[in-house]
C-alpha cells in the first residue's frame, strides 16, 4: 500500500496515550521503520513496559513522559518537558482518549471524557506549535462522531457516551480547523475502528471493548493511524477525515466551518490560554 514502505529515521513522532492500545501499537509499528518516539501515557508502569516494546522494535530508545489529561496543569508540564527536549516535532498524534460513564467533572471545572479527548490534545498541540511547524497532527476520532455534535457554547453540556460521541466530533472539527489556521502543518483525523483495548477499563462498557469477539487488534485499529503518520504529503487530503486509509465524508455537523472556528475559540478559552494564542 501507498507508504508502507517509508523509511522514517531522523522522525520525530509524538504519540499521546500510547502506554497501550492502537497507540503503543503504532509507536512499535512506527519504531520499526527508524522513527524516533515519544511516548506519553498516564501509568508510570505501562509506560514502562511500552517503552521495552517500543525499543525492542527498532529506531533510536524512545522517550517517555507521564502526562494524564484530566489535569491540564499535567499537560503544560509535558510541553514544558517536550520543548526542552526536542526541536521538533514532525508528527503528532493526538491520540490519548476515555470514556466516563455518568458526571464527572476535572479538576479544571470540565467534563472528563471531553477534557481527555478533546481539550487535552487541542491545549498540547497549542503549546508546542513551534516544535510542530512543518509537520503533521493526526487526531484519533471515531465513527460514534455521527451521533451527535460538539456545542461550543457548552462544551460540557453531555455526560457518557453522549459526551463521547460529541468528543470525536470535535476532534474532526479541531483537525479541520487547525489545517485552515496553522497552513504549515497537515492536520487529519481517523477512526480506527472498534479495538480491543483497555479504553473503557473500570467502566460498565469494559466488555464491549475488551473481550467482544467482533473487536479487531490494536495493531489492526493502528494501521490508519500509522499510514497516515508515515504517508507521503501529496496522499493525504489537508482536514480529512479517514477510515481504513481511505478518505470519507463526517456528519454534516462534523463539517461546518462555523461550528469549528467557534469551538476553537472556545477551547482557547476552555483551556485557559485564549489571551494568549491566534
Amino acid at each position: 500500500m501507498a507508504g508502507a514502505a517509508r523509511d522514517l529515521t531522523g522522525q520525530v513522532i509524538l504519540i499521546t496515550g500510547a502506554s497501550s492500545g492502537i497507540g503503543l501499537a503504532a509507536a512499535t509499528a512506527l519504531a520499526a521503520r527508524g522513527a524516533g518516539i515519544v511516548i506519553v501515557g498516564r501509568d508510570k508502569d505501562r509506560l514502562r513496559e511500552a517503552v521495552s516494546q517500543v525499543a525492542a522494535a527498532g529506531g533510536p530508545r524512545p522517550l517517555s513522559y507521564e502526562a494524564d489529561f484530566t489535569r491540564l496543569d499535567d499537560v503544560h508540564l509535558l510541553a514544558d518537558q517536550l520543548r526542552q527536549r526536542l526541536r521538533r516535532i514532525d508528527v503528532l498524534a493526538s491520540n490519548a482518549g476515555l470514556v466516563v460513564l455518568g458526571k464527572k467533572t476535572t479538576v479544571d471545572g470540565h467534563e472528563e471524557t471531553v477534557q481527555v479527548n478533546h481539550l487535552g490534545g487541542f491545549l498540547l498541540a497549542h503549546l508546542v506549535r513551534e516544535q510542530l511547524r512543518g509537520g503533521r497532527l493526526v487526531v484519533t476520532s471515531s465513527d460514534v462522531h455521527k451521533s451527535r455534535g460538539i456545542d461550543p457554547a457548552n462544551l460540557s453540556a453531555n455526560t457518557g457516551w453522549a459526551a463521547y460521541s460529541a468528543s470525536k466530533s470535535a476532534n474532526i472539527l479541531f483537525a479541520q480547523e487547525a489545517n485552515r489556521r496553522w497552513p504549515d502543518v497537515t492536520a487529519v483525523s481517523f477512526h480506527p475502528g472498534v479495538v480491543r483495548s483497555r479504553f473503557s477499563s473500570g467502566t460498565l462498557m469494559r466488555p464491549l471493548f475488551s473481550i467482544n469477539p467482533f473487536l479487531i487488534s490494536p495493531a489492526k485499529g493502528a494501521d490508519t493511524l500509522v499510514w497516515l503518520a508515515s504517508a507521503q504529503p501529496n496522499e493525504l487530503q489537508p482536514g480529512g477525515f479517514y477510515v481504513k486509509r481511505t478518505l470519507k465524508t463526517p456528519a454534516a455537523h462534523a463539517t461546518d466551518q462555523q461550528t469549528a472556528a467557534r469551538l476553537w475559540d472556545a477551547s482557547l478559552a476552555a483551556v485557559g490560554i485564549g489571551w494568549a494564542s491566534p
